[in-house]
Formats: structure tokens, sequence, C-alpha cells
């Protein structure tokens, strides 16, 4: 809902089908995802994959691309929140709204994994609540003529190119970030590294077709489509646009202030879990400072890196809510950097079981990932410039970093575990 307008604007209109293009990519993406957490069932995501699957600096860099994605994230989340709310409740400043959904979080995130699984549930309810009632009204609008039934979400011959998708696709990536999160609590889920991947494939194409279906519907209720794709969508309120079409008012402000609190608390949350797993992984490995590495004994959880990553969400909510470009180009960016980390996973994939293990399932670890990178890679092409620029400025500090590390003579060695044979996985498994 809160970058409905920056995609239908980028998309020429074609906002569903920026999302349908961008749930076929991160499928495959997912898929590889299952394959690398089968042989290294770690914390760590595609630092963890890239590291072992190919080799311990490539997996420095891919960690440290990716980084950039999962402690930026927060921040994008806590600050976009903040300004929402502020702008339901004047009379509370951004700050406060800021420090608020900080404090709550952290201190969630600070009592253990189960503490936040039992939040984000609750917190999904609601979320599923606001949207089928936004997807009722909305269908009966369009069925009563408010609307204007149309197909051109998925294809509009008269704004259609490969390229202008491709562009929209790079912001839509934002709405499915926080899946390859699930692949940080390898060491803490239940049902072996099997279930994880299972449950990557799950929320990505469950997502998708949420995705797919309101923006349909809000594309159908947009009040003054030309506007939109003239103009863009500066103050984010294209879908509650399209909601008080639909509904009046009241729909638009649950519509709004679900969304706010989606982003401020659930989605924030979760990726302050995923943030604090990556630096935990890193730190376990000398990447980062041994501090990072501290997992409370009471609540098995890497306490400093969660605080740390607070304290940093913090900090950079409060400086974007300072900047008019902040959200627009902290989306790009962090859309470029998950990409490019995907990028190397599907890489892996094929280093790892192909090359080194001489494995013969030419789909799974040939075809598969061979597709999902040509699809990234596409999408990364046809990105924002300005963050396509800050991207490989910050990849280029990353190799900067590495080179450090070895004249230190810190070069990087990944601890842990070692690949599991199938057999031994599956022994593992039942027990």
């Amino acid at each position: 809902m809160a970058i409905f307008g920056s995609v239908y604007a980028g998309s020429g209109g074609m906002v569903a089908l920026a999302y349908a293009i961008g749930v076929v990519a991160l499928v495959f993406t997912a898929f590889s995802y299952a394959q690398m957490v089968k042989a290294f069932p770690m914390s760590g995501s595609v630092y963890n994959y890239a590291g072992r699957g190919i080799s311990p600096p490539v997996g420095f860099l891919a960690g440290w691309v990716i980084l950039l994605d999962y402690v930026l994230v927060p921040g994008l989340l806590y600050m976009v929140a903040s300004v929402a709310m502020h702008a339901t409740v004047p009379a509370v400043p951004v700050w406060a709204w800021l420090l608020g959904f900080v404090a709550v979080n952290t201190l969630v995130n600070s009592v253990g994994i189960r503490m936040t699984a039992v939040v984000t549930r609750v917190m999904l309810v609601g979320e599923l609540l606001v949207l089928a009632v936004f997807l009722a009204v909305a269908g009966w609008a369009i069925a009563s003529g408010r609307g204007r039934f149309s197909w051109e979400a998925f294809y509009n011959p008269d704004t259609f190119t490969w390229s202008v998708v491709a562009g929209a696709v790079s912001i839509a990536v934002l709405s499915f970030l926080g899946f390859d999160g699930i692949s940080m609590l390898a060491e803490e889920a239940k049902g072996g590294a099997r279930q994880i991947g299972r449950a990557m494939a799950a929320v990505l194409v469950l997502a998708g077709v949420l995705f797919i279906g309101q923006t349909w519907l809000a594309a159908m209720l947009v009040p003054n489509p030309s506007g939109l794709l003239a103009d863009g969508d500066a103050n984010g309120t294209a879908f509650y646009d399209a909601a008080q079409v639909a509904g009046g008012g009241w729909l638009a402000t649950l519509c709004a202030v679900a969304t706010a609190v989606a982003w401020g608390l659930p989605n924030s949350m979760v990726a302050q879990v995923a943030t604090s797993r990556l630096l935990y992984a890193m730190a376990r490995d000398r990447q980062l400072p041994a501090f990072l590495a501290r997992v409370s004994v009471r609540r098995s959880v890497p306490i400093n890196a969660t605080l740390l990553t607070g304290a940093v969400s913090l900090v950079l909510g409060l400086y974007l809510a300072t900047r008019s470009d902040g959200i627009t180009l902290l989306s790009s960016l962090i859309n470029f950097g998950a990409m490019v980390a995907f990028l190397v996973l599907h890489v892996s994939v094929v280093v790892h079981h192909l090359i080194r293990g001489r494995s013969r399932n030419w789909w799974a670890h040939l075809v598969m990932p061979a597709v999902g990178f040509a699809i990234l890679a596409y999408v990364v092409v046809n990105a924002n410039i300005a963050a396509q620029r800050l991207g490989l400025a910050w990849l280029a500090l990353g190799v900067v970093v590495l080179a450090g590390l070895y004249l230190s003579g810190r070069r990087p060695i990944l601890s842990g575990l070692a690949p599991v044979a199938p057999q031994q996985r599956r022994d593992v498994e039942r027990v």
C-alpha cells in the first residue's frame, strides 16, 4: 500500500504485472536459497552460502552487499511509519513515534524469538483483516460502477516496454524483501533445513497473490490515472486515494493507519531480527567486531547485535526524516543491494552443487538458478541509476575493507558447520 503509487507510475500503470514478474523472479531465488540452506543450515543467509559455496572472500563481499540492505531496511520502515503516524496524529512529533517504534521492537526482540513470533503473528492477523476489508469494499465498488473495470494493470499496449516494467519491478521488490530473512533463522527454526525452503516459497507465492490482487483493484480505482503517471506519487497517498474512492474517508484512514503500524512494528521487528543475525554470523567469523557475536544465555538471542541494530535504525530514521528524497533513494538502494546479493546466491548454487559436488541434477542446480540470475540481472541493469552508483560505491568500499582484513591478518575464514551429507541431514532432521 505504501509504495503502490511509485510502482504504478514507474510501470506505466501496469502495477499488477510488475508484482507478477517480481514474484516469479524471486521464486527462483527462494529455490536457490532452499538448495543452499540444505547444504549449510546456518545463520548468515547469502554471506554464509556464498562464503562456503564459492569462497570466503566472495562470502564476505556478498554479506557486505546484503548488509547494506539489512541495515537500511529497519531505518526506512521506522521512518515511513513515523511520518505516516505523525500525519494521522500531528500532536505527536515524528521523532517520538520513531523512538517508540524502535523501543518496542528492540524490547520484544531482546526477550527472545518466541516473543517475536507471538507478536508478529497477532499483528499479521490484524493486517490480513484490514486487507480483507479493502478487497471486499473495493470489489463491491468496482461492481457498482465507482471504478472502471480494466486489465491495464496487467498490460497496457500504450505504455508497455520491458525496460519500463523491469524498472518498476526494481521498486516492487521492496514489498517482497524479508522472505530471505527466514534463512537467517536456520539455527533457531523447527523442522530442519527443508522447512526453511518450504516456508520461503510459501511466503512468496502467498504474498504475490495478495499483492497482485490488491494492486489490480486499486489501479481500477485511482481517481486520476494520467496525473499519477505524469507526476508520480511524491506524498505516497495514491493507494489511500483509491481506497477513498472505494469506501470513503474511513477506508482510506484505516488503510493508512494499518500500513503505518505494520511498517513500524511487525515489518521492522522481523527486519531487526534478520539484521541482528547477519551481524552475529559475520562477527562469529571475525568479519565484524567480536562483541556482536555475544549471545544472551537466558534468551538465546544475539543481544549486542540486536541493540546495535535498534540504535542504527533510530539514527538513520531521524536523519532520513530531514531529507525530501530519502524514501525514494533509500528504497532503490535497498533493492539494488538485495538483488546483487541474490545474483551471487544463484552463482553459489551452481559452483557448490554442480562444479564442486559434481551434481547431475541439472534442473535444480543449473537451469533454475540460471533463469533466476537472468531475470534479476535484467532488473538490476534497469534499476535507478543513482542507486546503481551508490550500490557499486558500497561494494567498492567492501573491497577496500576486505583488503584491510587481509593486510591485518584477519582474512575471511568461516567457522561453524561443514557441508552436511544428504543421509546425515535426513538423520538429523528426524531427530
